[in-house]
């Protein structure tokens, strides 16, 4: 009984060859490059309403509900056409980013590598600089999770990320200043940005800025850097830690942890937790931030 079993799963492995193997790589990649541009997005929840269809219009047809199976058929044919209207600019920014970035990051992994530590550098000299002029600052470095609805309720720039860009767009008198920067690619995509409040019970010492950075932190896999107006200190937010008090070299060394090894940092895991928590201590006996 176990050899034929053996010998049929062999009989369905060995006719496999290269053209296969290339077939199937293709299709995955695809697939996970679709879902990590609709991941963070309300394209995420369509898609679960969509599969929940799929699922729903298997079982009517399995257990005889000929109207129901009829309707979602139906319902399902029309609505393939619809999406494709509906989402028109989207699958247009899927396509462009999939052939352009993406194409652009698998042939030069080292330029996009050195791209990001330039952006590094400039972002620790503006935090330095707005933290000694006690200028606040919120900056979001989006990761794996693409942020497209919350760059939609900013300003788009999609401008180099310099330092001088950066301290004049926080500015207090700036129109930009109140919001959220968020930072895609090693480029400022857009500045002005609202994002969601945590709903965890923070120190009544930390204001608004900290509050949204903890709960972008939450709501995403981004990185945010937060420069208190009201003290100058330097804080950081990610999966939903939070820490403060980050002198120049500790923030260059979380950026580069965080962004320039991503890739480790994913596969790690836990590990990276562990570094945040042990390389910076949360402060809390300090003045009301703004």
């Amino acid at each position: 009984m176990l050899s034929q079993g053996l010998q049929n799963i062999a009989s369905f492995i060995l006719p496999i060859g290269v053209a296969d193997i290339i077939d199937i790589a293709v299709v995955a990649y695809i697939v996970y490059r679709i879902l990590l541009f609709i991941r963070g997005t309300s394209a995420g929840r369509l898609i679960k309403g969509i599969v929940l269809l799929l699922v729903a219009l298997v079982v009517s047809q399995l257990i005889g509900l000929k109207m129901i199976n009829f309707i979602i058929s139906k319902a399902i044919s029309i609505g393939v056409l619809a999406l494709v209207i509906i989402f028109q600019p989207e699958i247009r920014r899927f396509l462009e980013r999939f052939g352009g970035v993406g194409l652009n990051r698998l042939l030069s992994r080292e330029s996009g590598s050195s791209d990001t530590e330039r952006m590094i550098d400039q972002t620790v000299q503006a935090c330095t600089d707005l933290s000694w002029s006690r200028y606040g600052a919120l900056i979001v470095f989006e990761r794996e999770d693409r942020l497209d609805d919350y760059i939609r309720t900013g300003t788009v720039i999609d401008a180099t990320a310099s330092a001088e860009l950066m301290k004049n767009i926080f500015f207090p008198k700036a129109a930009l200043h109140d919001g959220a920067m968020i930072i895609r690619d090693g480029r400022i995509a857009a500045a002005g940005c609202m994002l969601p409040m945590t709903k965890t019970n923070m120190n009544k010492e930390f204001g608004m800025r900290h509050r949204a950075g903890v709960g972008m932190s939450e709501s995403s896999d981004a990185l945010i850097i937060i420069v208190s107006e009201e003290r100058g200190s330097i804080s950081a937010a990610v999966n939903g830690k939070f820490t403060t008090n980050l002198n120049k070299d500790a923030l260059d060394k979380l950026l580069k942890e965080y962004l320039v090894n991503a890739e480790e940092t994913v596969k790690a895991g836990d590990a990276v937790v562990n570094f945040f928590k042990g390389n910076f201590k949360v402060k809390k006996n300090d003045k009301k931030d703004s």
